[in-house]
């Protein structure tokens, strides 16, 4: 079974989404039969590649409320991150562009290392609160997930996997997704958002069973 996901580094719903499945494979009777592919989206393109305003500003101004109730929210998420065994800490964290990140996250899955190298992004944007848009913090991720130091800096110095994310960005907009973390599973079956890891298990042995039962 394959499950493709698509999500935005800086969106903590997707951090959430990915570490529930992560979670609920563990416990998966096949999950060594299951291929987990990620792709990027992203919430906001025109953000800057430099931190300008904090997520509790940026939120304020989207929802059209105050500072402190965009704050009430960021601290409601983070109790959610607590149930999940993550930490986040919203008001360090850098409100940047997540292009480079995401052509990170593709190079890295040509060396195998897709999966830990979202996961440590993830972690360095919404608790460690490093840039995850600066070069030289994509490289020290990069070589701490095991990738070559130079090959990394010499791709994020290059226009390299660009293309790719474009790719992943227009199929996602050929599925109307417009929400992330956004599951398919075996391109017939699509889940939304951070359902939590019980319905995200019961949702692999539901599709398993019909997936091998059309089969059969």
């Amino acid at each position: 079974m394959k499950i493709d996901i698509w999500s935005d580094i800086a969106c903590p719903f997707c951090y959430l989404g990915t570490t529930q499945l992560t979670h609920a494979l563990e416990g998966f009777a096949h999950k060594e039969q299951v291929q987990v592919v990620h792709h990027s989206f992203q919430l906001d393109p025109s953000t800057p590649f430099t931190p300008e305003q904090s997520i509790n500003t940026m939120l304020a101004a989207k929802r059209g409320i105050s500072e402190q109730q965009a704050d009430q929210m960021n601290q409601q998420v983070s109790q959610m991150f607590a149930d999940s065994g993550l930490t986040m800490n919203h008001k360090d964290a850098k409100l940047v562009n997540t292009l480079h990140g995401h052509r990170l996250v593709h190079f890295a899955a040509e060396h195998g290392l897709q999966q830990p190298m979202l996961a440590r992004l993830f972690k360095a944007y919404f608790t460690d609160g490093l840039n995850t848009a600066d070069t030289d913090t994509l490289v020290q991720l990069a070589v701490e997930v095991g990738l070559d130091e130079a090959k990394t800096r010499q791709m994020l110095e290059s226009d390299d996997f660009k293309s790719a994310v474009q790719a992943d960005l227009d199929q996602a907009a050929q599925y109307g997704i417009q929400g992330v973390p956004f599951f398919v599973f075996d391109n017939k079956y699509a889940v939304s958002g951070a359902q939590g890891t019980q319905a995200l298990s019961q949702a692999l042995e539901q599709i398993w069973q019909e997936l091998h039962t059309a089969a059969a």
